[in-house]
């Protein structure tokens, strides 16, 4: 591998991401003459250069964060990441969008329509916990130190985030459309807003109040989506 001999290695500790969750580490480059092509070779180059600059937001923030230093923990040239990206906020932009790609997947993939309406809701709530869980790397990384980008993260997080607020709107008016009635996207916005920042301050106290994280079962957040009021 092609490391900057005039690149400094992060401190570490460094926590490493969990491979096949967001990203997939690739397999080190064989020496000398290969069958792979020139895209296969970028390719793993820029899964590498996500994975470090990840892995380095997570750790120790943006401030201070050099494209050297994620060239280092990738061990990739600063050649081969301006093959890849123009700047380093590219670079963790890109991730983010990863990020987001992945937790809208998972999500669409709850369809049970057997289910009672307040616990398809909960099963969502707990999906997103659940995502988080399985990546505190990537969760932290993007959930709170990538703020510190500025306007430029800031407005990428809310096209993300009103992304997710219709995407819940759509998919509730197709499985009810009378529990949306007099419901505005923004109402669901709201509650994305809300829910991303319970999981963003337990994920900034630690992974012991990530991993004990829960709203499951809360009737307000059951009542506020268009579910039955709790018996008296």
């Amino acid at each position: 591998m092609d490391v900057p001999k005039d690149s400094t290695e992060p401190l570490d500790p460094v926590p490493r991401i969990r491979a096949g969750v967001f990203f997939t580490p690739p397999a080190p480059l064989p020496r000398g003459r290969h069958g792979l092509t020139r895209a296969d070779v970028v390719a793993a180059q820029r899964e590498r250069l996500l994975i470090a600059a990840t892995e380095l937001l997570a750790a120790h923030g943006y401030v201070g964060l050099s494209t050297k230093q994620i060239c280092a923990r990738a061990g990739a040239s600063l050649t081969a990441f301006y093959q890849c990206f123009e700047t380093k906020e590219e670079c963790i932009f890109e991730a983010y969008d990863r990020f987001i790609a992945v937790l809208i997947e998972r999500l669409v993939a709850i369809t049970d329509d057997d289910e009672a309406w307040e616990e398809y809701i909960w099963a969502l709530v707990r999906e997103y916990f659940a995502v988080l869980r399985s990546d505190p790397v990537v969760a932290r990384a993007f959930q709170v130190e990538m703020d510190a980008l500025g306007a430029a993260a800031r407005e990428r997080r809310r096209e993300a985030l009103t992304g997710l607020a219709q995407l819940a709107y759509d998919t509730f008016e197709l499985r009810d459309a009378s529990r949306v009635v007099g419901m505005p996207v923004d109402a669901y916005l709201t509650v994305v807003y809300g829910i991303r920042q319970i999981a963003s301050d337990a994920i900034d106290q630690g992974d012991h109040e990530l991993a004990t994280l829960s709203i499951d079962g809360e009737a307000w957040l059951a009542r506020f989506m268009g579910g039955e009021p709790s018996p008296t």
